[in-house]
């Protein structure tokens, strides 16, 4: 019997993950305490902005939670994820007894936490950790001692089972003599415990969820994709593919149902689950463009990859095929008789259901005279690596999904 599946079995492959706990549910907030104690923690400070502190319907679920786990909040966390920011928490850490970080609001909260744990676990003093950052783009990681992190994730950007965190450094927030920005990344970072509570999601302003939602979409299209590709990820980012792309198109439609919050919250955390790895990452083309849009303009994560997603998948499939049939099917429309293009138009249909922004014009980002500059720094992104095989992109070809995006 000829084979069925064409191509599409895997290479021979190591899939080596240590994921956090996961732990799903309406109401799961309430069970945070647990959580902590299965991890050999008693007391937590939340980590949140200021917007999740100051919202009862947020932080009196975690705050009921935790019970007498609970042994401080830091609700100064900023989407520039300052590590004069992390200063400040660590001070606090440290004032409460904390044993542990708990993680509540969107990725800057759970970056600035786990930046948090990295320098309560080093001998370094701030002036080293700011040099370093500043010099290197990266704080250097303990081997040991790091107080772990729980997270409570409350948007869609899908920074959550990651074990990888960004942080930046200015001279009037910490002791560096010039700004500077880079990540940090290490097995040790990945969360102890994730908390999905789609009570939590659904409190989340629409305009916030729908910025962050097109992040977490892109990382299950990307994971489908990507030269690391592996038969794990590719059942859970299908699944989570399926359960985003109903949850969002209804969401867009006004649809302010149970079923929505528990299919995106669902969907958010499978197509995360696998992809960030000791052994490497899943993120590839899009996240690159994401990166190169967003490092130094104005232009928030979720809107440059709205705009930017639907042209890079284009260029992408008109050079390989991209396993474009199991995107399709993903998406939900593997009866298409184009299922490349029928790909990209239910990409577009996503990120309009939402209101995002189509067009680079219409964002905080760079103009077309900036347009080789942004080329070259998504060629030269880490996540390129990851592209599908066959897809050797140049700049002038990357510039010109830049133009169409235009």
């Amino acid at each position: 019997m000829s084979n069925p599946l064409g191509d599409d079995l895997a290479a021979p492959f190591r899939f080596d993950y240590d994921p956090a706990a996961l732990r799903y549910g309406p109401g799961s907030v309430a069970s945070l305490d647990e959580e902590l104690a299965a991890h050999g923690c008693d007391r937590a400070l939340v980590v949140c902005g200021s917007t999740v502190g100051e919202t009862p319907a947020v932080i009196d679920p975690v705050r009921d939670g935790l019970g007498d786990s609970l042994a401080g909040v830091f609700a100064e966390t900023t989407p520039e994820k300052r590590l004069g920011t992390a200063y400040d928490a660590l001070d606090a850490f440290r004032a409460a007894d904390a044993d542990c970080l708990v993680a509540v609001g969107g990725g800057s909260s759970l970056d600035v936490a786990k930046i948090v744990s990295i320098l309560a676990a080093t001998d370094s003093d701030p002036d080293t950790v700011g040099r370093s950052l500043v010099e290197t783009g990266t704080i250097p990681v303990p081997d040991a001692g790091l107080p772990p992190v729980v997270a409570v994730p409350t948007t869609l950007a899908g920074a959550d089972l990651s074990s990888v965190a960004g942080v930046t450094a200015a001279p009037d927030t910490c002791p560096v003599d010039e700004p500077g920005s880079g990540g940090v990344g290490d097995p040790d970072l990945m969360p102890a415990a994730v908390c999905y509570d789609p009570e939590l999601v659904a409190t989340t302003p629409r305009t916030v969820l729908a910025a962050s939602a097109m992040n977490g979409f892109d990382k299950g299209v990307e994971t489908l994709y990507a030269a690391t590709a592996t038969p794990v990820t590719d059942a859970t980012a299908s699944r989570g593919l399926e359960l985003l792309t109903e949850g969002l198109l209804a969401y867009g439609d006004r649809t302010d149902e149970p079923w929505v919050y528990r299919a995106l919250t669902q969907g958010v955390m499978l197509v995360q689950y696998g992809i960030s790895r000791a052994d490497g990452t899943t993120l590839s083309l899009l996240h690159a463009f994401g990166h190169g849009l967003t490092r130094t303009y104005e232009v928030q994560q979720g809107a440059a990859h709205a705009v930017v997603a639907p042209h890079a998948l284009s260029y992408l499939f008109e050079r390989v095929d991209g396993r474009r049939d199991l995107l399709a099917d993903a998406l939900g429309v593997g009866d298409a008789d184009d299922p490349a293009a029928a790909v990209v138009d239910r990409v577009a249909e996503v990120a309009a259901a939402l209101s995002l922004p189509t067009r680079l014009r219409d964002v905080d980002g760079p103009d077309r005279e900036a347009f080789p500059a942004v080329a070259d720094a998504v060629l030269a992104d880490s996540f390129m690596a990851n592209a599908p095989p066959g897809l050797d992109p140049t700049a002038d070809e990357l510039e010109g999904v830049l133009r169409a995006a235009w």
